[in-house]
């Protein structure tokens, strides 16, 4: 039986978000760094379902051909109040060694993941798996610059969105220059 907490579900959820530990508990062998998932994420956050009346959830949108949305959400048992975290990510259809779906696997264990540490203010600014050099013992170029692909600029943006909307994909603005999760919900819609 879990005990009424007399909170808002902003409060609860800002409770978790200071209390929230989840382990690195996975190791990349070919990068060699430790990580988290969004399974270890999910089962370091049942406890706190029962502890303040609470549930969480991860829903995937596949909002472009290559593009998904994974949004999770919080709960509150006790209202229809719920509070949510989106992270879009892209599909490497280009990737090596994957059948097609591996490929859209992959982008939503990783679109998980990324929503719910939005959600839960996770910090992986540390975390190896976002500035790892694969073994090629590059650290300083991987840490300093992420992506190789030209940042879309405000007047990018514009034109980019009126090639979206006379038909163009966004995949094809993607696979050439960096997009930021803003810029790329505007070119949504």
């Amino acid at each position: 039986m879990s005990k009424e907490i007399k909170m808002t579900l902003g409060q609860k959820l800002s409770a978790i978000q200071v209390s929230f530990k989840s382990k690195k508990s996975r190791f990349n062998s070919f990068g060699k760094y430790n990580f988290r998932s969004a399974e270890d994420i999910l089962e370091a956050l049942k406890p706190f379902n029962e502890q303040y009346d609470v549930y969480f959830t991860v829903n995937e949108t596949l909002i472009q051909p290559e593009v998904l949305e994974s949004t999770a959400t919080i709960y509150d048992s006790h209202s229809d109040a719920s509070i949510s975290s989106s992270a879009i990510v892209g599909v490497d259809m280009q990737q090596k060694g994957m059948q097609m779906p591996q490929r859209y696997g992959s982008a939503s264990s990783y679109g998980k993941k990324y929503s719910l540490g939005n959600l839960l203010l996770i910090d992986d600014t540390l975390d190896s798996d976002g500035t790892n050099d694969h073994g090629k013992g590059n650290k300083a170029i991987v840490n300093k610059s992420v992506s190789k692909k030209p940042l879309l600029d405000e007047a990018g943006l514009k034109k980019a969105i009126t090639f979206v909307r006379s038909g163009g994909l966004i995949s094809q603005i993607t696979s050439k220059y960096s997009v930021s999760p803003e810029d790329l919900k505007k070119l949504q819609y």
